[in-house]
């Protein structure tokens, strides 16, 4: 955070090179190498100020709520520079003991047979540009929006939830176990 003539303080954001960086109304595109990343600031009560290469954002007062929304904005941009760098890779992991588990990708939807041996597939979304990828025993999520990539694995570990049984016992599902930068 810095603070300019006025006593004002204010964030900002180093813009790379390899980077396109464009503003349109309260929407803030990101392009890059690993495709195109639009965020809608509307409900934030910020500016957002383009300067050479820098992204300059000011809160709308002074109060403590005011100046935090400069590091959550600084963080939602630069994390949206960093996926179209160079993405985000969630890794799960498909676990069961007594039915042996299928996990399958179709369209933009990721369905899990055979849970508990249950009869009706479990069926969770696939959000945004995010790609899913199953090998063996692991479900690899990737793609360049962090918000996209972690909603996604977050369904498909959500969707085999267990309910009605000791979780303790009954350890059956998909988890989450890696998360990293990159899609490699």
């Amino acid at each position: 955070m810095s603070t300019n003539k006025e006593g004002n303080q204010s964030g900002e954001v180093t813009i790379p090179e390899n980077v396109k960086v464009t503003k349109e109304k309260n929407t803030i595109i990101v392009e890059g190498k690993n495709g195109k990343i639009a965020k809608d600031f509307t409900k934030i009560p910020i500016s957002l100020v383009f300067e050479n290469n820098k992204i300059i954002i000011h809160p709308p007062g002074h109060r403590r709520k005011d100046l935090a929304l400069i590091n959550t904005v600084k963080s939602i941009i630069s994390s949206m520079i960093k996926g179209v760098e160079t993405g985000f890779t969630y890794k799960l992991k498909i676990i069961f003991s007594h039915f042996p588990i299928s996990v399958k990708v179709k369209d933009k939807k990721v369905i899990v047979e055979n849970y508990f041996g249950e009869r009706s597939s479990r069926i969770s979304k696939i959000v945004g540009l995010t790609q899913v990828v199953v090998t063996g025993e692991d479900v690899i999520v990737k793609g360049p929006s962090l918000e996209d990539v972690s909603q996604t694995a977050t369904n498909i570990e959500s969707s085999t939830k267990i309910k009605n049984k000791d979780q303790r016992v009954f350890l059956d599902g998909v988890y989450l176990y890696a998360r990293e930068d990159g899609m490699s």
